[in-house]
């Protein structure tokens, strides 16, 4: 990215996304200011089963890209010797419920050159310690030997310090943050205290509130983030090191000896108030925690140490959406479901796009334009605004 000149850019969100562009951001040179509403990763990066695969079938282009992410993941591992606490690529099993099938979605990982083992009972102990093999479906499992999974609150730290070091300024608890945008060009943010700060360019990065963002700028995006949670075991005196997706329940350890729980069955208990409140009702919390239990050898007794709520990001149609906001000159947009998978490859591609001007084709599936029927031009003046969620 040489020869792009130096440029002054605004980051909004703190979690993975943001963090990723931030530092890459800063690696190319640029002034790059971070700023997030609340504290890092206190938002979906802090709720993430963080589960990294491009397992099942999805569109060549976002295969591709989550192959791309997955490599990017191993680099990390490789230049970071102190990463094995909270990045790891022990695999991933799963296996279909009774009345259903995995062997089409093996056939279809395997004819993409997925690494994709089809296993039964009898390799559960060498591939999967800690995995009761009683629990595995009658047809048996696939694993994905290549597959693994992230702590996001360590390697954003890990990311925000080496932006620093890199020049990167990092604005905390800045409350809810305005875009300033004039004359149909993005100048900056506006921050909660009312404080503006100028910028080139601005990336917004900030998990299920990006549509709310864009909505205000006069741009829609079709968001189909639901409420969600992942709930925190207390600490277990067993190992389980691979991330476990079964019918019932998905398991992933912790750096801290914790597992990690959710479902999609889970997910659907969820009560939101009509003030945005997320409650999770008791039986859903003891419920997770009873299905991990079968699924682990043993069937240790569990306990809950605590909950995190809030809401999921996914576009409309399911794929990422990445690029410049149509409408809003100087404004670039990050959104996308998988973002524990996708961070450090769509930190680089957007940081490379900001930087040089210049479209990556891996991103091209990806853009805004892709809903020409769905996104609006933005025409705002000066007194565009929207909130920044906890991202």
């Amino acid at each position: 990215m040489s020869g792009t000149g130096s440029k002054k850019v605004i980051v909004i969100g703190g979690g993975i996304l943001g963090a990723s562009t931030t530092a890459h951001l800063a690696r190319a040179g640029a002034d790059v200011t971070l700023v997030t509403q609340g504290s890092l990763a206190d938002g979906a990066s802090g709720r993430s089963i963080a589960w990294l695969n491009s397992s099942g079938d999805r569109s060549s282009a976002y295969h591709y890209l989550r192959l791309l992410a997955i490599d990017r993941y191993r680099t990390w591992a490789a230049r970071h010797t102190d990463s094995s606490a909270y990045l790891r690529f022990d695999g991933a099993l799963k296996w279909a419920g009774p009345e259903d099938s995995f062997r089409r979605t093996f056939e279809f990982e395997r004819s993409v050159g997925y690494d994709s083992l089809w296993i039964d009972r009898d390799d559960i102990e060498r591939l999967a310690p800690g995995v009761d093999a009683a629990a595995i479906a009658d047809e048996g499992a696939i694993f994905n030997p290549g597959e693994g999974w992230v702590s996001l609150p360590d390697i954003i730290a890990v990311l925000v310090a080496e932006a620093k070091d890199a020049g990167a300024t990092v604005i905390e608890n800045a409350g809810e943050v305005r875009v300033d945008v004039h004359e149909g060009t993005a100048a900056g943010v506006i921050l909660g205290d009312g404080s503006a700060v100028a910028a080139d360019r601005v990336v917004l990065a900030t998990g299920p509130a990006v549509p709310a963002h864009l909505a205000a700028l006069g741009v829609t995006v079709p968001d189909a983030s639901p409420a969600a949670f992942v709930l925190f075991t207390d600490p277990v005196d067993f190992t389980v090191k691979t991330v476990l997706n079964t019918p019932r329940v998905a398991v992933r350890p912790t750096p801290d000896n914790r597992l990690v729980l959710d479902a999609a069955w889970a997910e659907e208990s969820i009560v939101v108030g009509d003030d945005g409140t997320i409650e999770v009702p008791d039986e859903s919390i003891h419920g997770l925690l009873d299905e991990a239990s079968k699924v682990l050898a043993g069937r240790p007794t569990l306990t809950a140490s605590h909950v995190g709520a809030g809401w999921k990001p996914i576009p409309g149609d399911g794929d990422p959406v990445a690029g410049p906001v149509p409408g809003v000159d100087g404004l670039y947009a990050l959104f996308t479901h998988s973002g524990a998978t996708l961070g450090l490859v769509l930190g680089e591609l957007a940081a490379d796009e900001v930087m040089s001007g210049e479209p990556s084709p891996v991103l091209e599936a990806f853009r805004f334009e892709r809903f020409t029927d769905q996104v609006l031009p933005a025409k705002v003046g000066t007194d565009a605004w929207s909130p920044v969620a906890e991202a």
